[in-house]
């Protein structure tokens, strides 16, 4: 993907002595004046106001800060000697960076009123800007959690009707299972072997289809055309159409105290998608035949100039007598169909339905 830069936020850190929230530039507490641990994590603002300033554009650019190897002081990027102690900063630690602090927010900051004197301030400020009085009250004790109902136990008659019907379902399988296995044996005489053939009868037809345009097949006629995404690239195509599709723009941290707005982006590319007019052979009539025998026979149905014939497909039926009547049999190959000559004998095994499960020849 392509990531764009949007802008620059200040970010945060709070002060580990006195919890006050300090912007990510300040070396120091605001509150206190104690100095930025190494260690401390860079957030992102209640408030994020997206800037193009070419301080904190530089700022960001510049890479990670250093802290001093010696006295801990904070220290730009690029700077070879501690600012408070003079120390070389080789053997300084730089902060992390790259880091997604999170999402974009360009929502204002919820204020609250000062207890004394009625001034708006930031909801993460612990004391007021105005008089200096706490705005942070002790939170209340949590409430005690009371013991929830056991899931099992509400759902109990959900889980025996569940287990009910499962057994129910496996009963039924093994009953039909049963009543379809082989149940007795009979001789049979082959009395009758049926067959019906069907052929189609296609025709070249003028047919509307869709694709892209340089997909069209040469001398088609070509209808409406419309532009659609044909596939999506990360990175902007040159002498295209296309779509720019961006994400959520997040903040990631520069690891100097100033946030660095980006976003994602891919683009789809478009391209003509048309309507043209083919010629394709479509079947428009299905010929039929019918009789008995061995051979089966199919139509030669009579065809105009723009027909041919297509698919081909057969159905069999073998017609057996029994002492106790008439059974038929469905066979699916003309191979095996020819097997059963008029007035041979097999050896039929029927279920409990009295249809035929399986043949075989009598020795």
């Amino acid at each position: 993907m392509t990531q764009e830069t949007l802008g620059y936020v200040k970010l945060e850190w709070t002060c580990p002595k006195c919890n006050n929230r300090n912007p990510g530039p300040e070396k120091t507490c605001l509150s206190c004046g104690a100095p930025q641990p190494k260690d401390v994590q860079f957030v992102q603002a209640e408030s994020q106001e997206l800037s193009q300033d070419e301080t904190l554009k530089k700022t960001a650019e510049a890479g990670a800060d250093i802290h001093c190897g010696f006295c801990g002081t904070r220290n730009p990027a690029g700077a070879t000697i501690c600012s408070q102690c003079g120390g070389d900063l080789k053997a300084g630690i730089r902060r992390e960076a790259g880091k997604v602090v999170g999402a974009y927010k360009p929502e204002p900051a919820k204020q609250i009123a000062c207890p004394s004197c009625g001034t708006m301030n930031p909801e993460t400020a612990l004391k007021c800007t105005q008089c200096g009085a706490q705005l942070k009250l002790e939170p209340a004790p949590a409430p005690i959690p009371q013991p929830a109902v056991s899931p099992f136990v509400a759902n109990r008659w959900l889980m025996i009707a569940g287990i009910a019907l499962i057994l129910l379902c496996i009963c039924g399988a093994v009953y039909f299972a049963f009543l379809s296995a082989p149940r007795e044996k009979q001789t049979g005489t082959v009395e009758d072997a049926r067959w019906q053939t069907s052929i189609a009868v296609e025709q070249l037809m003028p047919v509307t289809f869709s694709d892209w345009q340089d997909q069209i097949p040469q001398g088609a006629q070509v209808g409406n055309c419309e532009y659609q995404v044909r596939n999506t690239i990360n990175s902007e195509p040159f002498g295209q159409k296309y779509n720019k599709v961006c994400g959520t723009p997040y903040t990631v941290d520069t690891g100097s105290g100033v946030g660095k707005v980006v976003q994602d982006c891919q683009f789809q590319v478009l391209a003509p998608y048309c309507e043209y007019t083919g010629q394709q052979w479509r079947v428009v009539d299905e010929a039929q035949q019918s009789g008995s025998g061995s051979m089966p026979v199919y139509a030669n149905p009579q065809l105009s100039a723009n027909q041919r014939l297509g698919r081909q497909s057969a159905s069999f039926l073998v017609v057996f007598q029994t002492n106790k009547g008439q059974y038929t049999y469905t066979v699916h190959s003309l191979n095996e169909f020819q097997q059963f000559q008029i007035g041979s004998q097999w050896s039929l095994n029927i279920n409990s339905f009295g249809d035929i499960i399986s043949v075989e020849p009598v020795q």
